[in-house]
């Protein structure tokens, strides 16, 4: 892809204690297939450049598509009307555009033809029409989606004068959900497989096999009895990924929701213990091949590992530039953007709890009667409390330790730190989800996981 003239544009960055040029180029392709065709093929281009001046506690944000200089020359006078201008009114130019970090990928899929990614989405619905039960099947809905996104940037910081950054990511996900009909009674179950990859992300996970799991648990779930209802242990198997951990406890340990009261729960809390000893949290961005990975953040801090609770005590918050500075401290690389048309702000990447020192097999014996879950589903919280429900698409009765009776309509209900307290066995595997991270009316990429994990005491509702 091309890239932006950054020694040109970066003339535009003279104004406020702060200021930054973000560009972008995206392209991307997506395919819906149904009832064995092709529904709808999708296929879109952006390309724009953003700035921002930030001085004292005034921010100034704008962008224009395209790269056109003289639009962001118009916009950079708009933007600094009334602001002061930095280091007596000198213009500083960039000497060189950076060398444009790129993830490793074998296959790129923009170099696949359209017929065979038509083939994959076909063999995998074919895959999930041989069940043995596929009579029940009403509905196979698949999704293939790639994207290629080129993010480069500019930014003048006082008087540490010029640093620039640019990044090429390629994304990649598939997804199938299953619609099963018996007697008046709908099932619904969704598989998805994302990531920063190319196309060989099918050579070692099969697509076909997704749907077929799909299939299976959509049936199995016609004929499970409704999930018992009250308060019981609940085992969240590293299956289920760490959907629970990303919505109840990782948003609350984003720096801007603390710092504006949005999230109290943890606000103050840093070197304090928040959660059991065996739980760390991480949320780490450079992990090969993760969907919410990055090699620099948004505003072109270099990614790093952050460990935010550590055997069960609070170290941080995840940090952009802004937020940063109010706390006196540098960023850890966590200002993220959806595109050029926003702002960054402190968002979560790869964020899971590590594995601890406890036997899964163990953890699921100890418990004689409860709920285990094996796949999450939707659900809400309530940023200010921690207040969470969560629907539960696969789980099933725990009995004696064992956990042969598959359940439906369970939904978890309880409170994100109680929560993060109450873990008191941690199992030593770790399971991943991938997913799309709204906040502030923004999306990004992420992943999300955990291992085999028990809560000693939850609240279960049912239909």
């Amino acid at each position: 892809m091309e890239q932006p003239d950054l020694g040109t544009l970066s003339r535009h960055l003279s104004h406020g204690d702060y200021a930054e040029l973000y560009a972008e180029d995206s392209r991307g392709t997506g395919l819906t297939y149904e009832d064995g065709r092709v529904d709808e093929i999708q296929t879109g281009e952006a390309r724009g450049i953003a700035l921002r001046f930030i001085a004292g506690e005034e921010t100034r944000f704008g962008h224009v598509d395209g790269w056109e200089d003289r639009a962001v020359e118009r916009l950079s006078r708009d933007l600094s009307a009334g602001l002061t201008r930095r280091t007596g009114g000198q213009v500083r130019t960039l000497s060189q555009n950076p060398r444009t970090e790129r993830h490793e990928i074998r296959r790129d899929p923009s170099e696949i033809p359209l017929e065979e990614k038509v083939r994959l989405l076909s063999r995998a619905e074919a895959a999930a029409r041989a069940h043995p039960r596929a009579g029940v099947i009403r509905q196979i809905s698949l999704t293939y989606g790639e994207r290629r996104k080129t993010v480069a940037g500019v930014s003048l910081n006082g008087g540490n004068g010029l640093s620039a950054f640019s990044e090429e990511r390629v994304y990649l996900v598939f997804a199938a959900t299953v619609v099963a009909e018996s007697g008046g009674v709908l099932q619904t179950a969704t598989e998805v497989l994302g990531a920063l990859a190319g196309y060989e992300l099918f050579d070692a996970n099969d697509p076909c096999k997704i749907a077929v799991m799909a299939a299976d648990r959509a049936i199995r779930k016609l004929s499970a009895p409704p999930a018992p209802v009250g308060e019981m242990p609940v085992v969240l198997e590293s299956e289920a990924g760490g959907t629970m951990i990303h919505e109840a406890i990782g948003h609350s340990l984003e720096a801007d929701g603390v710092q504006k009261g949005i999230s109290p729960v943890y606000s103050g809390k840093v070197g304090k213990t928040v959660a059991h000893e065996k739980v760390t949290v991480v949320d780490d961005p450079t992990l090969k091949n993760h969907r919410g990975s990055f090699i620099f953040d948004d505003e072109g801090t270099r990614s790093e590992r952050t460990v935010l609770v550590e055997k069960g005590v609070l170290r941080t918050y995840l940090y952009d530039r802004l937020t940063a500075g109010k706390d006196g401290r540098p960023s850890n690389g966590h200002g993220r953007r959806e595109s050029y048309q926003h702002k960054p702000i402190p968002r979560m990447s790869n964020t899971f709890i590590g594995p601890g020192p406890d036997d899964p097999r163990d953890i699921l014996a100890s418990v004689p009667k409860g709920l285990l879950v094996r796949r999450m589903g939707g659900g809400q919280v309530n940023p200010v409390t921690g207040d969470f429900v969560f629907e539960v698409e696969e789980g099933y009765l725990i009995e004696s330790g064992r956990a042969p009776v598959l359940v439906r309509g369970a939904s978890l209900l309880g409170n994100g730190p109680e929560v993060l307290g109450s873990i008191d066995l941690v199992g030593r595997d770790i399971g991943w989800g991938v997913g799309t991270c709204g906040k502030d009316g923004q999306g990004v990429p992420v992943s999300d996981g955990q291992p085999t994990l028990r809560i000693p005491k939850l609240l279960i509702g049912g239909q």
